[in-house]
């Protein structure tokens, strides 16, 4: 038997991704694939600035204050004379919005000064941007660089793997590395997106709806312990 033969059986990728792909088609999807972000210009630098407003932040106040600064403040060299106080009018009321402020003029700074104003397109140089972690990294390189070679992994990423039983993972960087071994590369542009929108509407964090759930079939329900 074949490796990808067995983890198909294992896991079945193909059936578990046709489904998600089919049901999730008319729920609310992350913001940077959402129809309202084409009133901003989507580069490596507003896909970068709206991950750092989103974090411990409700999608639709991330999607209104990304809106409200990006759409005229869209490059480094546009943000970097703007008052902090006024990003901070600008982003209100995304959660610690001021500190977020700060941080969005020091990174500014940083790739003017040593990226010429553009965003690395490497995954390690991000990494080196303060406050830019693994997640927010592989965010950038998906959907600022179109770069099919990253899994982005959030809170739902991490919890929805290992309830299916594909991984035992404790981190979402535990998780990322061991889906890099046994997800077919085929589907890590479409991993993120499915499964952030999938977290959010039916495998919820708590009593995930398992009675309506297109993979029910195909899940183990590890950890669950109630579900609707």
């Amino acid at each position: 038997m074949s490796t990808e033969t067995m983890l198909k059986d294992t896991y079945h990728f193909k059936e578990i991704f046709a489904l998600l792909s089919k049901n999730m088609e008319t729920a609310q999807t992350p913001l940077v694939t959402r129809k309202k972000w084409e009133k901003i210009q989507k580069t490596p630098f507003t896909v970068l600035i709206s991950c750092i407003l989103s974090l411990r932040t409700k999608d639709e106040v991330t999607e209104e204050a990304s809106i409200r600064l990006l759409r005229t403040y869209d490059t480094p060299q546009k943000l970097i004379d703007l008052p902090e106080e006024t990003i901070q009018e600008l982003i209100y009321p995304v959660g610690f919005y001021k500190t977020k402020a700060k941080r969005i003029k020091e990174l500014s700074q940083t790739l003017i000064k040593s990226y010429n104003g553009e965003v690395p397109n490497d995954f390690e140089k991000l990494l080196t941007l303060k406050g830019v972690g693994r997640k927010t990294a592989n965010i950038v390189m998906v959907y600022g660089f179109d770069n099919p070679h990253h899994l982005p992994i959030d809170t739902h990423c991490h919890r929805i793997p290992n309830r299916l039983g594909w991984v035992k993972t404790k981190t979402p960087e535990e998780t990322e590395q061991q889906l890099r071994t046994i997800l077919p590369k085929r589907y890590w542009s479409d991993f993120n997106h499915l499964f952030v929108t999938f977290g959010q509407t039916i495998c919820t964090p708590i009593s995930p709806h398992c009675s309506t759930c297109p993979i029910n079939k195909y899940c183990k329900k590890i950890q669950v312990k109630t579900y609707r």
